[in-house]
């Protein structure tokens, strides 16, 4: 059976330098996509990723990345688009960056794709109406 899960890696400086996308997919035979990552100066980081391939494979690559000590989470954060307090003004929609807040030409309304959203938060910290919200 398939699975596609959007995770969260994390990782301290001693693994910084390792293929660990490429174990993955080479070793695991997974489909990676990453969404988001940040490296600090420290070389200490973070990937958020959609990780698709079969139970079994998606297991064993799991398995790796505890045994190299990257620790793996479920992406458990979710945007959420509150339509009703929308001013429709736009902003967020120039500032997301998988366009899962887009503006509708020629009606200029502000619509929504949550399967496009990567959690960046941009949008959060952006809209004046506070018509975007993080839930855990």
């Amino acid at each position: 059976m398939t699975v596609c899960k959007k995770v969260v890696l994390r990782f301290d400086s001693k693994i910084v330098e390792k293929p660990i996308i490429y174990s993955l997919i080479k070793d695991y035979g997974l489909i990676t996509n990453i969404l988001k990552a940040e490296i600090n100066p420290h070389k200490e980081g973070y990937l958020v990723m959609e990780v698709t391939g079969e139970n079994q494979q998606y297991a064993e690559g799991v398995e790796y990345l505890n045994s190299i000590g990257v620790s793996i989470d479920a992406l458990d954060e979710k945007v959420t688009w509150i339509e009703e307090k929308c001013m429709q003004c736009g902003l967020c929609t120039g500032l997301c960056p998988t366009h899962a807040l887009k503006m509708n030409r020629p009606s200029m309304n502000v619509t929504f794709e949550g399967e496009k959203c990567i959690v960046c938060e941009i949008c959060v910290k952006s809209c004046p109406a506070k018509a975007v919200e993080l839930h855990f």
